[in-house]
């Protein structure tokens, strides 16, 4: 049985989704101890629930200890079944990170899956749905399966009620190499609210429009109907040939319209400023399907805490190593070994 130390590295819950993900691959069992460490918080909380009894459900596996706030848990994996699931999470919790835990088995099963999630989609913490929908699927989509992903509905924190609809047409995974964006296709800027006035969105814009040299034809207000809500977000969109950053801004108490605006388009300001293939939070959803293809690269920023404690869980499970070198521009070469 592998044993993983919980606190080590990035010390969160990508440690733990990661972990379910590549036992039910691999069919090794697992036990962690000092779950979410780093955290402020230690241990499991009910979205990282909600994924763990996600992956024992359709991977007819069986968790020791599992239960919000737990520290240790042992995992024990079975054969995976493709079918129709439906899973929430309860809260706003992210259905983004339960879809990162369960998607990696589905993709390499022997048949198709179809999965509701309900809960958040789109959470400060984790990335949004957008992201996953129009940054990250298609790059897996190149590498063999196919995966189609549906928002019917927004689900915002702290009130949740999102829904997102997933369809997995398996395949072996394929390695690709990722090095170059391609040409510029398109910029978009959109704040999305609820139930929140309409001033906010506005002045997102307005802060961002003076640090993006984008066109004022890219510039949009959405408002979403109030039950969703209340929400906002600021999508930053950045579309090329071969791959799409969105970064994202999230409007909470105590923190001002100007603020978020002004963080997001700093962050999308220095992805444009390299040549790099991948943003920091694309490159940490890559790390598990071309671990798992065998082989691939891709250009990114200077990795995260994130990606590095992923390439230690990748390489305990799969014995390859996702190395990560400086090149010449100042971007990261990420290899599998």
């Amino acid at each position: 049985m592998i044993i993983i130390d919980g606190s080590e590295g990035e010390g969160g819950g990508q440690v733990v989704r990661n972990a379910c993900a590549l036992s039910l691959v691999t069919g090794q069992p697992f036990r962690i101890v000092n779950i979410r460490g780093g955290r402020e918080k230690p241990g499991l909380m009910r979205q990282h629930v909600t994924a763990i009894e996600a992956a024992c459900t359709l991977g007819n596996a069986e968790c020791e200890g599992l239960a919000v706030g737990a520290s240790e848990i042992a995992f024990r994996p079975g054969r995976v079944a493709p079918r129709e699931y439906r899973f929430s999470v309860g809260t706003a919790g992210s259905t983004g990170l339960v879809l990162q835990t369960i998607l990696p088995p589905l993709m390499l099963a022997d048949g198709p899956s179809r999965i509701v999630l309900e809960g958040g989609t789109h959470n400060m913490l984790a990335p949004p749905f957008d992201f996953i929908e129009r940054s990250f699927l298609p790059i897996v989509n190149r590498m063999g399966p196919h995966v189609e992903a549906r928002l019917a509905r927004h689900g915002f924190y702290p009130r949740g009620g999102g829904r997102i609809e997933v369809e997995i047409t398996p395949a072996p995974l394929s390695p690709i190499d990722c090095l170059s964006r391609g040409a510029s296709l398109h910029r978009a800027a959109t704040a999305l609210f609820a139930a929140l006035p309409f001033e906010i969105a506005q002045r997102e814009l307005s802060a961002a429009r003076k640090l993006l040299n984008w066109p004022e034809a890219v510039f949009a207000v959405r408002e979403l109907p109030a039950e969703q809500g209340p929400g906002n977000i600021l999508l930053l969109e950045a579309g090329f040939e071969h791959v799409t950053e969105i970064v994202s801004g999230f409007g909470k108490l105590g923190v001002t319209a100007e603020t978020v605006a002004k963080t997001a388009a700093s962050r999308m300001k220095g992805y444009l400023a390299s040549d790099a293939f991948a943003g920091p939070y694309l490159a940490d959803q890559l790390l598990l399907p071309f671990a798992l293809a065998g082989g691939g690269s891709f250009t990114t920023v200077k990795p995260s805490q994130h990606a590095l404690t992923a390439a230690d869980i990748i390489e305990r499970f799969l014995g390859r190593r996702c190395v990560f070198e400086q090149v010449e521009s100042g971007a990261h070469l990420m290899t599998v070994r």
